[in-house]
């Protein structure tokens, strides 16, 4: 059943970004502007709840992303994503940015 669940789950959230997606690219200004006010606040509450589950403990290691063998030094690759995607998406090509982030790991 959980698989079934996360199956449902994850076409639903993948089914909203498409509309978003759609909304934002083939839309009139006044119809962009209505759906961002009334999205982005989701949105940025969304990221921040994910961020927070990533966030590190008092030892630097992401609670999340670690386990027992193999502890995930922070910043994770959620953070590290979020970051690529949130804040220098424009600057940094995608390849170097990935490569810097693999050899983290």
């Amino acid at each position: 059943m959980d698989r079934v669940l996360g199956e449902v789950l994850r076409a639903a959230v993948w089914d909203r970004l498409h509309m978003l997606e759609q909304e934002a690219s083939s839309t009139d200004d006044d119809s962009v502007l209505l759906v961002a006010r009334s999205e982005l606040p989701r949105l940025v509450a969304g990221w921040r709840a994910v961020l927070a589950h990533h966030s590190p403990d008092l030892r630097g290691r992401c609670p999340a992303c670690s386990s027992l063998w193999r502890p995930w030094v922070a910043p994770c690759t959620v953070w590290l994503s979020a970051y690529k995607h949130l804040v220098y998406a424009e600057s940094m090509s995608s390849g170097r940015f990935e490569e810097s982030a693999a050899s983290r790991g």
